[in-house]
């Protein structure tokens, strides 16, 4: 079926409200095992609420939403295509996201086969929302590029705190502040890790919506100007929380001792 086919609300489709009892007991078992990620992805559906839908729902009826449903690229295979940008320039939004994706040995389409490790394709509702919520995890890592996040412990953390600024899903902010309080706890560093957070949400709250523009015309873009375009701010105390941990002699890429689903989410919707 195609996108455009597709029913907004497949019968299947469960809207849960906000439910924290729920989330604080998988963040339980996410503290007692760091490893069992999965938790994340229930603690985010926990949290989830309405209000990311009622925004996903709008934009698959707005104009803007159409027209790239019925144009229904296939985002992961496009932007794992990295031949079609070869002739780009060299400060493209194309050419930073594929040094990016090389130099962290990261592909679109693995970003998607992680997604479905804890509910498989075929388990989930093919509606519009479903598109929407595709369309935010193919489009991860191409956020790290224009908000200027890096992959490392608080990076990911502040661009949570962007996501839930252009999503809405309180699960993400949970996920982010419940991360930021563990790496302070663990690494003991002096650095503005919560301030840090809160810029990424001011930036994504000033920001254009990331996940209702035209891919292929933004990678063509200079990167920069695209940042001015879409309104996209400066990541001041992240690059500072930065310098304070290599002052401190700790890690950059991990100071604390995060759990590695939260330092790499892959389901912001």
């Amino acid at each position: 079926m195609s996108a455009i086919d597709r029913p907004l609300h497949h019968p299947d489709r469960t809207l849960t409200g906000f439910q924290p009892v729920k989330a604080i007991t998988h963040f339980r078992k996410l503290i007692a095992n760091k490893e069992d990620t999965e938790q994340v992805f229930h603690i985010i559906e926990a949290l989830k609420g309405r209000k990311s839908a009622r925004q996903a729902a709008r934009f698959v009826q707005s104009p803007e939403g159409q027209a790239l449903l019925r144009e229904d690229r296939d985002l992961p295979a496009m932007l794992d295509n990295h031949a079609n940008w070869a002739d780009m320039a060299e400060h493209s939004v194309a050419q930073h996201y594929v040094r990016f994706m090389k130099r962290e040995g990261l592909t679109a389409q693995g970003l998607v086969e992680e997604s479905y490790k804890w509910l498989s394709k075929d388990d989930r509702p093919s509606d519009l929302y479903e598109w929407y919520f595709e369309r935010l995890r193919d489009m991860h890592d191409l956020f790290h590029v224009l908000s200027g996040y890096g992959r490392d412990a608080l990076g990911e953390l502040c661009l949570l705190g962007f996501s839930y600024a252009q999503n809405h899903n309180r699960g993400v902010l949970f996920i982010a502040y419940a991360g930021a309080r563990q790496l302070k706890k663990d690494s003991g560093s002096a650095a503005p890790v919560f301030a840090a957070v809160r810029e990424g949400q001011r930036l994504g709250a000033a920001a254009a919506k990331l996940a209702h523009q035209d891919v292929e015309q933004l990678l063509a873009l200079p990167l920069e100007e695209a940042r001015e375009q879409l309104g996209i701010g400066e990541p001041v105390l992240y690059r500072q929380c930065l310098e304070t941990f290599r002052a401190e002699g700790l890690s950059t890429q991990d100071p604390g001792n995060l759990p590695a689903q939260t330092q790499q989410e892959c389901c912001p919707a």
